[in-house]
């Protein structure tokens, strides 16, 4: 499905408008607006101006009034506008409607997400997602498509009926080809669960990280790893989950997930899309919650995953708050401020790698209740064991006096069976 917001020699001149609600909290009106051009320079539009209406709720026909609407219909004749962008989801009338007004391309925030995934898609997986999401934003609004079309002719079968509509004709096709995504994704997830339970064999815990778009996550996954993912400074730079083995220090591996980038007005329908992606959230034992502690509506941002991890039923789950980009962030009061309010947070550079060292101690430690802590008495002459439990488990005492070497260690439960006949006392997990 062809993007949105078409590639051309000449860059599409953009005009953004805002509706300021009297009755709304959080996010200012501007800073919405000023989210919304990055999108927009994302899709590849040049941003020439923009504007705001207030009201106490949306006009059901126009969204912003018919006055306002003709106001700024001017405003983008006179400066050769090509597309419109409205910050709200706009409803197919509306759309329309404001179309009729404007003499020009319309769109709402959910079809300029929408075109930026398209763009950023990558793997099968991925367009599937995005091309279900579309089709299922485009379906109900065919007929600002289709209306200046004449009916068909009924052809041979069809002789003596008008025949169908392009718009119904169209219709079909696109239900048919939404159930057909619908079967290949179900085959996705079916596939992401067999390579969910290959890794559960191993029984390594899987930690997931996820934030606010733009946030340094895929920087965050490479300075932990090692490995090479896409890390730019764009907003959804990177759509297809990429999985990497982080071994800790205390001689633990963990699985960690990098997800797509979440953002406020996430269209439903892009969640709903992504699930088979977002299931390595919900699955996830620990999250790696990434905020960029230099933007200046941070806790709004905090605010807008949390709300989304909400809507796929992934939220109350274990979570090490990690504020990236203190490189750039120049309020250390409320840094401070920051780390008190959120138990077990790490402030870090994914750029720079400042408190990365921190961040995998307190990995280690919000980890460590899923081992046992165990007392073991080894022979000296079991050199094998002794290598052998260096190797996989964390060990914190040894003594090696007397005729058998004495440790205490954390293990993985799967290797309690291994070590079992060695095992002279357990602990809980909280002791010393």
């Amino acid at each position: 499905m062809k993007a949105l917001i078409s590639t051309t020699k000449r860059t599409e001149r953009v005009f953004l408008i805002g509706l300021e609600l009297k009755s709304s909290p959080g996010w200012k009106t501007r800073d919405s607006l000023d989210e919304l051009a990055e999108l927009a320079a994302t899709a590849g539009g040049t941003v020439v101006g923009d504007g705001t209406q207030k009201l106490e709720s949306p006009v059901a026909g126009t969204f912003i009034g018919t006055g306002k609407a003709a106001e700024f219909a001017e405003f983008c004749r006179s400066n050769d506008v090509d597309t419109v962008v409205f910050d709200d989801e706009l409803s197919p009338a509306q759309s329309r409607n404001l179309e009729r007004i404007f003499g020009c391309k319309v769109l709402d925030r959910t079809a300029l997400i929408l075109d930026i995934f398209a763009l950023r898609a990558r793997s099968r997986e991925g367009k599937l997602q995005v091309e279900l999401a579309q089709l299922q934003h485009l379906l109900p609004r065919l007929t600002r498509f289709w209306g200046h079309l004449s009916r068909q002719s009924g052809g041979i079968g069809m002789r003596g009926g008008e025949g169908e509509s392009q718009l119904e004709t169209d219709r079909r096709r696109v239900q048919e080809r939404i159930e057909k995504i619908t079967d290949d994704l179900k085959a996705v997830r079916r596939h992401r669960a067999t390579q969910r339970n290959g890794r559960q064999r191993q029984l390594w815990p899987l930690a997931s990280i996820v934030g606010y778009t733009n946030a340094g996550k895929s920087t965050l996954l490479n300075a932990l790893t090692g490995s090479a993912a896409l890390a730019e400074d764009k907003l959804f730079a990177t759509l297809d989950p990429a999985t990497r083995r982080l071994r800790l220090p205390t001689n633990q591996n963990v699985f960690l997930t990098d997800t797509v980038g979440f953002i406020r007005k996430l269209p439903h329908g892009l969640v709903e899309s992504f699930k088979a992606t977002l299931e390595e959230v919900v699955q996830a034992e620990l999250l790696l919650h990434v905020v960029d502690v230099s933007h200046p509506q941070a806790q709004e941002q905090i605010a807008a995953v949390n709300s989304v991890l909400a809507e796929i039923g992934a939220d109350g789950k274990p979570t090490i708050m990690v504020f990236n980009k203190i490189d750039k962030y120049e309020g250390k009061g409320a840094l401070e401020k920051h780390l008190l309010q959120y138990p077990n947070a790490v402030a870090i550079s994914a750029g720079t790698g400042a408190g990365i060292s921190a961040l995998i101690e307190e990995l280690g430690t919000q980890l460590r209740p899923m081992r046992q802590f165990v007392e073991l008495r080894v022979p000296h002459g079991q050199s094998a064991v002794i290598a052998r439990l260096h190797q996989v488990a964390q060990v914190t005492e040894r003594d090696y006096a007397g005729k058998q070497a004495r440790f205490r260690a954390r293990i993985p439960p799967h290797f309690h069976d291994e070590f079992a006949p060695y095992i002279v006392r357990e602990f809980s997990n909280g002791s010393v």
